[in-house]
């Protein structure tokens, strides 16, 4: 049972690379039969759980209630899209967001649920360092804006460089990745290699320091309630 109900999870979650849409799309009559008969799979099993477990004790076990609205959703949820369909109107599978239910919830997925509640559990503790952080990265991108806004700087690609508020915070953001460096800088440092000052210093504060303390948060959290957890 326990793996047939893991196999049934993964091949449900793995819709999601065959839907529209998709990685490899396949018609919608097939991933529409796979998904029911993965729910009923689901509700086979929630049923054969009921009959082992005393009455009270079912429907008043939280997973259980998460499990039935899961599966009422993404039935829902496939009824509608089917007729929409149908009528040649288009529309999003916003059943996909529940799927995952169905991996947490089974009382087969413990260690799953341990981990999920430890995450769940992290989450207050490192909120006061993810707001520094942004707080960081909101004057990073002011400042940004100020120093750059009216100097009529372009991209390579012939855009407006560092004009936009939204669009800076992005820019910055993927920059404490990386990702887009030295690119992001080019056009400001043409301009005058002086304001390479400025993102030298946004990446020392915003991505040695304040990425490494975030980890470190998460980390020493998240091993805290993971050991309180399982013991």
């Amino acid at each position: 049972m326990r793996t047939a109900t893991y196999f049934f999870i993964f091949l449900n979650l793995s819709l999601a690379m065959f839907e529209e849409p998709a990685v490899y799309p396949l018609p919608f009559l097939v991933t529409s039969l796979v998904e029911v008969l993965c729910l009923l799979v689901f509700l086979g099993r929630l049923a054969h759980f009921a009959t082992v477990t005393l009455h009270g004790v079912f429907w008043k076990d939280t997973k259980n209630i998460c499990i039935m609205v899961a599966i009422l959703l993404s039935l829902t949820d496939l009824a509608i899209y089917g007729a929409l369909r149908v009528h040649g109107v288009r529309s999003i599978r916003w059943s996909r967001i529940v799927r995952p239910i169905f991996l947490i919830n089974f009382a087969e997925s413990r260690q799953i649920r341990r981990a999920f509640r430890s995450i769940r559990n992290t989450l207050p503790d490192i909120t006061y360092v993810f707001l520094l952080f942004m707080f960081s990265l909101l004057m990073f991108s002011l400042m940004a804006l100020k120093l750059f806004g009216d100097r009529n700087l372009q991209t390579a690609e012939g855009l407006p460089y560092f004009r936009n508020y939204l669009d800076i915070v992005f820019d910055l953001y993927v920059l404490v990745t990386a990702a887009n460096s030295p690119d992001v800088m080019m056009p400001a440092f043409d301009f005058s290699s002086w304001y390479a000052l400025f993102f030298i210093a946004f990446v020392i504060i915003n991505t040695y320091i304040f990425m490494s303390l975030f980890l470190a948060v998460v980390y020493n959290n998240y091993k805290k309630h993971l050991k309180v957890t399982c013991g």
